[in-house]
């Protein structure tokens, strides 16, 4: 009875996860609030129904009550998240809360399947991350003055990552972060954050070509700090953000190419400096020729991936824990193996769906400062998304990067619900931007009807206006003009 209902299972989330997904993108096309509202509570439905059901399946197989326990806290915690976001911030992006919500329900999915004890760290972290990130709409909304602290954004991004060169620990061959209390701190993740708001501050102070120049240098300093603690995920992430962010803001594609040309030197030098990026390329080339060194983790993920096939093998019926770092870098490869490719593919689409959402937020921002502050982190998001997705693919040599909202990791969690509060913020400050641009449009109409209903008043009492009472000087007759005419030329 049991592996009918997990056989199932299998097929009703993938059903409701491509509803959820027809959602995320049919909205867009509806300028009407009521049904928009409509669609965003199918998708609250939709996302607790994916949940209970794999809740429901993973108890079944396992038989342990702590499963049911662990599934009432989470649903308590999303109803909680988007209860306060509707009700605090009644402008904010229903659409943008729901993903980060739906994203965040796939991932306890997957982490309760593979390690309940990192589940319950993962469950913990984001809860006091939604609390932290619950002010962050206020401070993007209230404090006008974030452009003006580059100094400060640059100060506390090299200073963040140069604490990791020094007393950082080694971990998968590079310097990633360091442990305090018994808690594990990435600077990198939050550092990302900051290097947008420096990078955004910075073109807004000025576009001249010397502060290009400068900022360009300093943007520089921080890869140049993440290679030397051979993080070279967050370092590529960060050179990528920084010429988005510089071709919207000067609309000069020579900047661009001289930038790609720089970053192609830097990667082949990479590959000659670095030990474990020859390694992964390595891999990457052909994992199975290099099986036994360095090949194992991708070629494990493409047999995971090959076996789950399109609808998966049920929860509990793959073997995701033959997956190196299965619950970190390679989460995708352990949900494509067990709730199928099709389930996989509609959450890269909900990860499109954000960005969209982020890009959309960014073009319709008057605020120079915002506007790129929200491509930024729109960039940030889907090229670590990318990186992810297309490591465990072997579309790319991994980077071991992780994939936000969905991995394990306490900084990553930190980071990215930060990332979207901020996003949210941005969304407030545009519907502000909307409002005031209307009311000034419905002030300027009433001045205008005010007018016209003065004159109309002023020529029903008789009283012509004072334009309509000048009389106009009686021109001559043709004669007379002729002969003034003639008068000139003597």
């Amino acid at each position: 009875m049991v592996n009918i209902i997990v056989e199932l299972s299998k097929y009703m989330m993938i059903v409701l996860i491509v509803m959820y997904t027809y959602l995320c993108f049919s909205i867009f096309g509806y300028s009407d609030l009521d049904r928009q509202k409509s669609m965003l509570r199918r998708q609250n439905i939709l996302m607790f129904m994916i949940h209970i059901v794999a809740f429901l399946v993973m108890y079944l197989q396992k038989e342990d009550v702590k499963i049911l326990a662990f599934y009432v806290i989470q649903v308590i915690l999303f109803a909680i998240t988007i209860l306060l976001y509707t009700g605090f911030y009644p402008k904010s992006s229903r659409l943008v809360v729901n993903n980060m919500c739906m994203l965040l329900c796939i991932g306890m999915i997957s982490l309760t399947r593979l390690n309940y004890d990192k589940a319950v760290k993962q469950y913990v972290i984001a809860a006091g991350a939604i609390a932290v990130s619950f002010a962050v709409p206020v401070i993007i909304r209230k404090w006008g003055k974030l452009s003006e602290w580059r100094n400060l954004y640059a100060a506390a991004g090299i200073v963040s990552l140069a604490v990791v060169v020094v007393a950082g620990r080694v971990s998968y061959g590079a310097k990633l972060g360091f442990t305090v209390a018994g808690i594990s701190i990435q600077p990198s993740e939050l550092v990302k954050i900051i290097f947008v708001f420096f990078v955004a501050s910075s073109f807004k102070l000025s576009m001249e070509f010397r502060n290009i120049v400068i900022t360009t240098a300093l943007a520089a300093f921080h890869v140049l700090i993440l290679v030397a603690s051979k993080d070279l995920g967050a370092a590529l992430i960060i050179f990528v953000v920084y010429l988005a962010m510089l071709y919207v803001a000067t609309h000069q594609f020579l900047y661009v190419a001289a930038g790609l040309g720089s970053g192609s030197v830097a990667a082949v030098g990479a590959y000659y400096l670095f030990g474990h990026v020859r390694t992964r390329v390595e891999a990457w080339k052909d994992p199975f020729a290099v099986y036994d060194n360095g090949g194992y983790q991708v070629a494990q993920s493409l047999f995971a991936i090959g076996t789950g096939g399109w609808f998966g093998m049920g929860l509990f019926e793959g073997m995701p824990d033959k997956i190196p770092v299965a619950d970190e870098d390679f989460i995708f490869s352990a949900i494509a193996e067990e709730l199928g490719l099709i389930f996989a593919l509609c959450m890269i689409l909900i990860c499109v769906s954000c960005y969209v959402m982020f890009l959309n937020i960014a073009m319709q921002l008057h605020n120079m400062f915002y506007k790129l502050v929200a491509l930024g982190l729109g960039t940030c998001y889907i090229f670590q998304a990318f990186l992810n997705i297309g490591g465990v693919t072997k579309f790319i040599p991994s980077t071991g990067v992780t994939l936000p909202l969905v991995s394990y990791g306490g900084s990553s969690l930190l980071s990215s619900l930060v990332m979207f509060a901020i996003i949210q913020g941005l969304y407030i400050v545009r519907e502000d931007e909307e409002e005031d641009i209307e009311r000034r449009k419905k002030e300027r109409l009433r001045a205008k009807r005010n007018r016209q209903a003065a004159y109309a008043e002023e020529r029903k009492d008789g009283d012509v206006p004072k334009r309509a009472q000048r009389s106009r000087p009686e021109r001559p007759e043709k004669g007379q003009r002729k002969a003034r005419k003639e008068q000139r030329v003597r």
